[in-house]
């Protein structure tokens, strides 16, 4: 198959024109990638079983892992629900359009090839104008997951998309880098209490100001079991992932005692070990920060001398630590961001993973970031990528 590529010429300003040969590729069954607020999403027709086929083929995807319907207005939710629950009420009218999926009792309309075989449907309106303006041309709700092989860290641009899927989808719209870097947050609304199935740039405050009580699905603090049927993208399959092996380090609250044998590569996963899980902090003071750094330097030079490619994952503040390491090459450190800039963080994530991938490390080590407000999105999404390794100091 030929991927044509169709550049956005003006975000500001766009044209239908632009867009028409999409939507109509997305109406009569083809896929099409195209930026979202988010990532890039893989676009098909939501309601052909056929086209979700399509999407899951692509990306190498497991079928039981729920496609998210995309709308460009809220009419065009009502006829993908049997219902529209008082909790899905409050937060459309707070956040949509916006990066905020729910998840509603779906209607006999929606197939289970998108649904992942669930009787619940994810929904969201992206805010992105080129992805809400596709959508409405197309004329059909679009199932659209992150446009890369499953798996793999995100695309945030149109160039991550045409390395993952150039020879696999119909066309690939370029309209630039995205905004906002990581998916979108997902509340389960078809249940009496609201629950977070996936945290995003809705924040957990965001959404307890709306709504009150809100609860978190525990795929999102570790591990899921083999057997869980998910209920949402990415809660049970390993995602997000670089090519080399990831290692988190984190603080301990007041200095705990160091794990045994942590620079011979003893990790914790999260929430295996009950006394560092209640050790944890959701912020990180200066001790804490400067104990991680220490840490993150400690273990690149150790796996350095080992003859291995070390990458690190530092921030703004912490990037000067880490030049004098020895066996470092210094172009293989990255800063994320700035701490002080969860946005920053967030939005340069998945693209210093796959920086590194093209580097052809071995290995990373990476900073990790206070789990407040957009917090808890970057370490779930670092979390994931790491399958769980975290080494705590």
């Amino acid at each position: 198959m030929e991927t044509k590529r169709v550049v956005i010429t003006d975000r500001e300003h766009i044209k239908d024109e632009e867009l028409l040969e999409a939507a109509k590729i997305l109406r009569t069954g083809g896929l099409v990638a195209f930026p979202t607020e988010t990532v890039y999403g893989l676009g098909g027709n939501a309601l052909d079983e056929e086209a979700a086929g399509k999407i899951y083929a692509a990306k190498g995807r497991p079928s039981d892992n729920p496609l998210i319907a995309h709308v460009s207005c809220t009419a065009e939710l009502k006829p993908l629900v049997k219902e529209i629950p008082e909790a899905g009420r409050k937060l459309m009218e707070a956040f949509w359009p916006g990066p905020l999926t729910m998840i509603f009792p779906k209607s006999d309309r929606v197939p289970y090839g998108t649904t992942g075989g669930l009787d619940t449907v994810a929904v969201r309106m992206p805010n992105d104008a080129v992805a809400n303006r596709l959508i409405a041309l197309a004329g059909v709700p679009v199932a659209a997951p992150s446009a890369n092989t499953s798996g793999r860290p995100s695309p945030t641009t149109a160039d991550h998309v045409w390395q993952d899927m150039n020879g696999r989808i119909d066309m690939i719209i370029d309209g630039g880098a995205v905004g906002i870097g990581v998916e979108s947050t997902i509340v389960d609304v078809s249940s009496d209490i609201p629950t977070v199935l996936r945290p995003g740039a809705i924040t957990m405050e965001m959404l307890k100001e709306v709504l009150g009580e809100v609860a978190v699905d525990p795929a999102i603090l570790g591990p899921v079991s083999a057997g869980m049927r998910p209920k949402a993208p990415g809660m049970k399959y390993k995602h997000y992932a670089p090519k080399a092996d990831l290692t988190l380090v984190e603080p301990l609250r007041n200095g705990a005692e160091l794990p045994e044998n942590a620079l011979d590569g003893c990790t914790v996963g999260l929430g295996s070990c009950q006394d560092l899980a209640c050790a944890r902090q959701p912020g990180m003071d200066e001790d804490g920060i400067r104990r991680m750094v220490d840490m993150v330097g400690r273990l690149a030079e150790k796996k350095a001398a080992e003859g291995l490619r070390t990458g690190i994952i530092g921030t703004d503040e912490s990037i000067e630590s880490y030049k004098s390491l020895k066996g470092i090459d210094s172009f293989l450190v990255r800063s994320i961001g700035a701490r002080r800039s969860q946005e920053s963080v967030a939005h340069n994530l998945y693209a210093v993973l796959r920086e590194f991938d093209d580097l052809g490390v071995d290995v990373i080590f990476s900073e990790s970031f206070s789990e407040d407000h957009l917090g808890q999105a970057i370490m779930n999404r670092l979390s994931k990528a790491a399958g769980y390794k975290i080494v705590r100091v």
